[in-house]
């Protein structure tokens, strides 16, 4: 050692054993000693030749012990010599090591050891328990690392303590000690386990951790208060970084910023989102790119910015997390920057546009994209070069478009724009591409710029408006047929019962008279259809349970269905009540059931469903556009029949459109449906597959009832009466001389007295004739000159309670809103029996 020598209890390397043995040193002594007194006591002259013979063995012994010694076959020292080379090594380390047997006794320690501790000498070296166990901060450490001892186990801990060892003043200090068993064997038989101790001062390393983490704090400042955001992303665009600097320009509190919690999509206006998560590039490349983008602040306020984005992409292509620099471009820009403005400017309304924007090259790939472009198509700026245009377009699409890029490519200014589709559906996306030539590209540069505006859900609106319009127009013409109709139908069965009531059943002619009345009748249901198409029809809402008008009406559809299809159904729990006429939904059901078992004519299932429908969930049908979100009682009618073609589909709601053979259908059962579920405020779609059956689903509103409602009271259908006669005066107006000249007959053969009027403004001079001794009014509605609802405001002037009865082709419904409100009158549609005008008639003045 320099300092000191080691502490020697045992030698440091195992010492060989003892070949001798002071028993048999004894014994040879006490044999010497014995002979020696045995020789003194024999007679001189008898013991000479023993006592010549002794000193002659004792003298071969010595002279043989010399030699043996001189040739190193005898050793004199009883000891071996210790090896110095576990000590030289032990000393060479930079850490102190001691070590100790079992009971703590010292067995050996290095001069680090000694320096550490402050030893002097041999004397003063003593073990690590005590020397740190006069520090409390160590007690608990020094404890957990004696209990390793006793346990033979290794255990490792640092110490810091407010001085270095064996000192009571001067800076604290850090110690690490470490603890292992040391088994050492001894000459073949079972060993005895020693324990190492290592104490290290790592201070300097410690000094240098602090040095360097506050080193890493000042780099984090500085980058956290730099005049440039910053922040790094993964390849899903969730931000794990984010500087102090760009959170103040979002208005973010950095405190409470959490890796992964926010998404570019948060604060990246528009599509500019994708634009970095686009980027693409090969196994270990590296990708930058620059972008002019506006972010988003939480409180909605814009910031342009340019961004620079670096991506490294890692195994497999794989986007790895960004280092993105961020540039404000809303102030204090120099000089330099102010050339650029522009430049800056263009590019946010570039990505920030609404509309796809590329530019191609002279061989149609695509060069540069703005954000919406890569959201429509799912390009990246990244495949500049390598993608064709034309490929990202339906086949049937691309001809048209390469075209329009030729014509580009050559020059030309006037290109028009092309409808293209994005994929192969019927019903798939489609898009509208304008082309612009670039004019002063060069050879390989760009030679256009593509312009491409979605156009999916417009054409979707379009198809949809061009099919209502269609609906609507044909509704128009049959409600305007079948207002015309109805007159004609109204003058044959009121003269057909003219001549019943002066013809007798046995009269040959009285058949003929049905025969007409009953075609008329027959006619008149078909108008009456017409009419519900058109939603021109009058009808009587009430509050319905329409659980329970499907479980009256579920007899009548059992005897209509064959005995091969199986009729089932199923009410929904809870029903919300619906406003509807029962008579119109009922045969909106039977229609609907009549159409189900034509379709199945080999037999099959015919299931009908109601349910609740609640607004968010009215969003989820698949097949109802238009159709706004609410709540609704649905209808549901599904068969297992044939099947419909999408061709089929599109008419099924048009009047006398029918897949039935001649003779087995009008075509008017569907477009009634259409008509009466309009009418009453819902939604009717279909769906079908061919082989698979089809499915109605019809919609109407829920009805909450209003406790201070008042409803209107409408008139009923009286029971007929007995007798139909009268002695009142009544002004007829009708504009139909064959109509206005049946009803005049029909009450003056009653006892009425009766003024005919061809106009309102005829009845208004009839009026001043007569004085207005007129006790009731029968008028038409739609008429020239003036119509029914204004003869009615010019009667009210002066005969505020004056009887009226309109009569029209069209429904109550269609003028009853051109009157003033709380107005009371009475309907009669066309057409109309005579017995049905007598009983109107009569009724109205009794009333």
């Amino acid at each position: 050692m320099n300092d000191i020598e080691p502490v020697v209890r045992d030698a440091a390397v195992e010492r060989p054993e003892r070949t001798g043995s002071i028993w048999l040193l004894i014994v040879l002594a006490l044999a010497l000693v014995a002979a020696v007194a045995g020789l003194a006591l024999m007679p001189r002259d008898q013991a000479q030749p023993y006592v010549l013979a002794l000193l002659g063995i004792l003298s071969v012994v010595g002279i043989f012990s010399l030699f043996a010694g001189a040739i190193g076959l005898l050793r004199f020292s009883g000891r071996a010599p210790a090896s110095p080379l576990p000590a030289a090594f032990l000393d060479s380390f930079a850490e102190g090591v001691l070590i100790c047997e079992r009971d703590g006794r010292i067995v050996y320690s290095n001069a680090a050891y000694a320096r550490l501790i402050g030893a002097q000498s041999a004397a003063e070296v003593r073990g690590v328990e005590r020397v740190f166990s006069a520090d409390p901060a160590a007690t608990d450490t020094i404890f957990r690392l004696s209990r390793a001892v006793a346990d033979e186990a290794t255990g490792e801990e640092e110490i810091r303590l407010p001085h270095p060892l064996g000192r009571n003043d001067g800076e604290p200090r850090w110690y690490r000690v470490g603890v292992r068993p040391l088994k050492m064997e001894q000459g073949g038989r079972g060993g005895r386990v020693a324990t190492v101790w290592q104490v290290a001062d790592i201070s300097g390393d410690r000094t240098e951790q602090e040095t360097s983490f506050q080193e890493l704090q000042r780099v984090i400042n500085f980058l956290d208060h730099a005049p440039a955001g910053f922040f790094s992303c993964d390849g899903r665009g969730r931000v794990v970084y984010i500087n102090a600097t760009l959170a103040d320009w979002l208005g973010y509190d950095l405190v409470q910023f959490e890796a992964g919690a926010l998404s570019l999509g948060d604060f990246i206006r528009g599509d500019g989102a994708e634009l970095l998560l686009s980027l693409q590039g090969r196994p270990g490349e590296v990708k930058n790119e620059s972008f002019d983008l506006d972010l988003v602040a939480r409180n909605g306020r814009g910031v342009p910015v340019r961004i620079l984005h670096r991506v490294p992409f890692g195994p497999e292509g794989r986007a790895g997390e960004s280092r993105t620099i961020v540039l404000n471009r809303s102030r204090g820009e120099d000089s330099a920057e102010a050339l650029r403005s522009s430049e800056v400017r263009f590019a946010r309304f570039f990505n920030n546009t609404p509309i796809a924007i590329a530019s191609i090259l002279r061989d149609g790939n695509i060069h540069k994209t703005n954000a919406p472009f890569v959201r429509l198509f799912g390009t990246s700026d990244g495949a500049a070069g390598t993608v064709k245009l034309v490929d990202l377009v339906a086949p049937g699409s691309r001809q048209r478009l390469a075209e329009q890029l030729a014509s580009a490519a050559d020059g030309q200014s006037e290109i028009p724009p092309i409808e293209v589709r994005l994929d192969e559906r019927e019903d798939g996306r489609c898009a509208t591409v304008y082309v612009s030539a670039v004019r002063d590209g060069e050879e390989d540069g760009d030679v256009a710029i593509v312009y491409v505006l979605e156009t999916t859900a417009q054409r979707a609106l379009e198809a949809q408006f061009a099919q209502g319009q269609k609906m609507q127009a044909i509704g128009q013409l049959a409600g305007g047929v079948a207002h015309d109709f109805n007159n004609v139908l109204t003058a044959i069965i009121g003269f057909s019962d003219l001549l019943l009531a002066s013809h007798r059943p046995s009269d040959p002619s009285f058949q003929d008279i049905m025969n007409i009345k009953q075609n008329a009748n027959r006619a008149a249901g078909l108008v009456r259809q017409l009419l519900a198409f058109s939603r021109r029809q009058t009808l009587r809402p009430k509050e319905l349970a329409l659980n329970d008008v499907l479980a009256d009406l579920s007899i009548l559809l059992d005897r209509l269905l064959s005995e091969k299809v199986e009729l089932s159904v199923v009410h929904g729990r809870d029903l919300w009540p619906v406003m509807a006429d029962l008579n119109q939904l009922e045969q909106v059901i039977v229609n609907l059931a009549v159409n189900a078992r034509d379709a199945m004519p080999d037999g099959g299932r015919l299931t009908i469903r109601t349910l609740n429908v609640s607004e968010e969930q009215s969003r989820d049908f698949d097949n109802t556009r238009g159709m706004p979100a609410a709540e609704y009682v649905l209808v549901e009618v599904t068969d297992t029949g044939t099947g419909m073609t999408p061709e089929v589909m599109e008419k099924i709601f048009e009047p006398f459109f029918s897949t039935k053979d001649v003779g087995k259908g009008t075509g008017l059962g569907l477009s009634t449906v259409y008509g009466i579920v309009k009418q009453t405020g819902g939604f009717i779609f279909c769906s079908s597959e061919m082989g698979a059956g089809t499915t109605f689903r019809i919609f109407l509103p829920r009805h909450v009832r209003d406790e201070s409602e008042q409803v209107e009271a409408r008139p009923v259908e009286q029971t007929p009466l007995t007798d139909l006669t009268g002695s009142a005066t009544i002004l007829l107006v009708e504009d139909e001389e064959a109509v206005r000249a049946f009803a005049a007959r029909a009450l003056t053969s009653r006892g009425y007295t009766v003024h005919e009027a061809s106009s309102g403004a005829e009845a208004l001079e009839i009026m001043e004739e007569t004085g207005g001794e007129v006790d009731l009014v029968v008028s038409d509605v739609v008429m020239p000159e003036m119509d029914g609802p204004s003869l009615l405001r010019e009667l009210r002037k002066t005969q505020p309670d004056l009887k009226i009865i309109f009569v029209s082709g069209y429904a109550e419904d269609a003028f009853e809103k051109n009157l003033p409100e709380n107005e009371k009158f009475s309907f009669l549609p066309k057409p109309f029996t005579l017995k049905q005008l007598a009983t109107v008639v009569k009724d109205v003045l009794a009333g």
